[in-house]
């Protein structure tokens, strides 16, 4: 599961804009979402 910033919540949104663009994101959060999902992902 790959995780990005969304745009709105990104001082610099390049590298995120890639990696969606390129179709290697699963899911697209603001930065304040960002820790409680991946552990939400880890803990399961």
């Amino acid at each position: 599961m790959n995780l990005a910033q969304d745009e709105a919540s990104c001082v610099v949104f390049g590298m995120p804009a890639e990696a969606i663009k390129l179709g290697g994101v699963d899911k697209i959060l603001p930065l304040s979402h960002l820790a409680n999902e991946a552990l939400r992902l880890a803990v399961g």
